[in-house]
């Protein structure tokens, strides 16, 4: 088989290729070059070898984004070990829960998450590891102690002339199909199924990241996606790790301030982020560069003088850096007017769609091939149809399979026989058209389609698209309620008291949107009424919102 053994090969040739290059930053804290990341893997393998961990035993790393996250990850899977990366947004209980359902030996985790946790609700753990200085807090086997106190001792005696790029060897006795990570999901549907990726998948998807992405070593790779989240996992960290890259670690909330910020210091190569970042960069930064009003009209028209879409390219691109190949947006639906704006302008976006069941990528094509409003065609080593009987015109469910797939829920063979049918295709609960050159276009989730009492279909992402570029408008949310279609709005406040609204005048400026918007909409699909909300939606690692917290909105 073409990719056996060449997932671990990946990271060892990486190491060896690039020894006296940087390669984990935490923004303004630590950097690790690639030999210091080698040793740093050997003193975690001599450890988990004196606790007694076995290759195929689970390791749980919970916490943010950082240089030793990475380190955790890449010791754990070269060791053999499967890793099972916990978002540590997460609640407490949910943690508790993950590392008790994977059955996870050791637990490292970040400060901050530590605080809220409780080992005795973790009574299956070896021990608990410290990821700031990799220093235990709970050992409940005297082994695990001993490795830590003698590590130094050993790697010592081990590598007595310093250790070096031909001491590089990792475990190779593992196959394509063998279990590597178990990523838990973090879905709209409010629980957590652990998915069994193996070693095939992984890389799978890095290679299709070789094959797509122009990083060499040496370039820069800001990792702002949880690496928590497959998506982050490899598009930012494995991949451009595999690549000689140098990654940083933002280390927080990757908001427009600090993007813009660390963007302009580290100047990335390639960007991976989620649809609200890109969204509220180019509404906050982009468009208010000009006139106000026009800058809302271009959302809604094309452009057809040359000089402003060139300014308006560059303004955008500085924003992000303006050394960048491309952005890859993946995790949600992309708003349908930023989007359009965008493709005016020449701006180098790409859409990739994926699950965390396909490792993730399913769908996804180069920025300039990539068709408005499309995510795409098929991926290397993935095919995909439209369970549709005209596929071209009539919205069907998306199917895949291929080497990215899953091996299936850990623990869990109900669901995953759910999922994957008898003939491998794993159905994925989103809807989507294919046009004749096997573009893939995206309309929304099946079980987020509502259907009215007349028969008729509504995708509720569509209008939600619309009603976020409309003023005041931060977020929204279409729900069915007796029939009716509701629009539940967070409105961007900040944006509505520096023009001097007052809370009355939020409620009547969201009624004029319900009106306008209705106008864009056919008789089916009016929305007969708003709700406002105070507080943004809970949404999930990847920035979905959780729609099943909002499904009865109240009054």
């Amino acid at each position: 088989m073409e990719q056996e053994q060449l997932f671990i090969d990946y990271i060892e040739q990486s190491i060896i290729q690039n020894w006296d290059r940087n390669a984990l930053t935490d923004y303004q804290g630590i950097t690790l070059q690639y030999k210091d990341v080698a040793r740093k893997i050997a003193k975690f393998h001599i450890v988990l070898e004196s606790a007694g961990i076995q290759p195929g035993d689970k390791i749980a790393v919970c916490g943010r984004n950082s240089a030793h996250w990475a380190v955790c990850f890449l010791a754990t899977v070269t060791y053999g070990a499967v890793i099972v990366p916990i978002l540590h947004e997460f609640k407490a209980d949910n943690i508790h829960n993950i590392v008790n359902h994977s059955e996870a030996k050791l637990l490292f985790v970040g400060d901050r998450a530590w605080e809220n946790l409780n080992e005795e609700a973790m009574p299956l753990l070896m021990g608990v590891v410290l990821l700031t200085d990799f220093t235990p807090v709970v050992c409940r086997d005297e082994r695990l102690m001993e490795a830590f106190e003698h590590r130094n001792a050993i790697y010592g005696t081990r590598y007595p002339k310093n250790f070096r790029p031909e001491h590089i060897c990792y475990r190779k006795e593992q196959s394509p199909e063998e279990l590597a990570v178990i990523n838990y999901t973090s879905g709209t549907t409010g629980y957590s199924k652990g998915v069994m990726l193996p070693y095939r998948s992984l890389w799978s998807n890095i290679a299709y990241c070789h094959e797509m992405l122009p990083v060499r070593p040496g370039d820069h790779i800001v990792s702002m996606l949880p690496l928590g989240h497959v998506f982050g996992m490899v598009y930012d960290f494995l991949y451009g790790f595999s690549a000689g890259a140098h990654l940083y670690f933002l280390t927080r909330m990757p908001s427009p301030k600090i993007i813009a910020q660390s963007f302009s210091e580290i100047k990335p190569r390639v960007i991976s982020c989620v649809p609200l970042i890109v969204e509220k960069i180019i509404k906050k930064n982009i468009l208010p560069l000009i006139d106000n009003k026009i800058g809302k009209l271009l959302l809604r028209m094309p452009i057809v003088n040359d000089k402003i879409k060139a300014d308006m390219r560059k303004k955008a691109m500085d924003v992000f850096g303006g050394n960048f190949d491309e952005i890859i947006i993946g995790g949600a639906p992309f708003n349908a007017d930023v989007e359009r704006f965008l493709k005016q302008i020449g701006f180098p976006y790409t859409i990739a769609y994926g699950m965390t069941e396909c490792g993730p990528i399913i769908c996804s094509s180069r920025w300039e091939t990539l068709k408005l409003a499309s995510c795409g065609k098929a991926t290397t080593r993935m095919e995909v149809k439209i369970d549709s009987p005209d596929p071209q015109h009539v919205a069907g469910e998306i199917i895949c399979r291929g080497s990215n797939l899953m091996l299936g829920y850990y623990k869990n063979a109900e669901a995953t026989s759910q999922i994957i049918d008898v003939n491998g295709w794993l159905h994925t609960g989103d809807l989507a058209t294919m046009d004749a050159d096997g573009y893939v276009t995206v309309r929304g989730r099946s079980k987020n389609m509502l259907l009215t009492s007349s028969g008729q279909n509504i995708y509720p992402e569509e209008i939600e698209s619309k009603l976020n570029n409309m003023p005041y408008v931060s977020e929204s949310l279409i729900v069915l309620q007796h029939d009716k279609l509701v629009a539940l709005i967070y409105p961007d406040f900040d944006d509505a008291f520096a023009h001097g609204l007052q809370q009355t005048d939020i409620e009547k400026a969201m009624e004029a949107n319900r009106n306008e918007l209705n106008l864009l909409l056919p008789a089916y699909c009016q929305i007969t009424k708003v709700k406002i909300h105070f507080e943004e939606f809970e949404k999930t690692a990847k920035k979905s919102i959780k729609r099943f917290m909002y499904q009865e909105a109240k009054g």
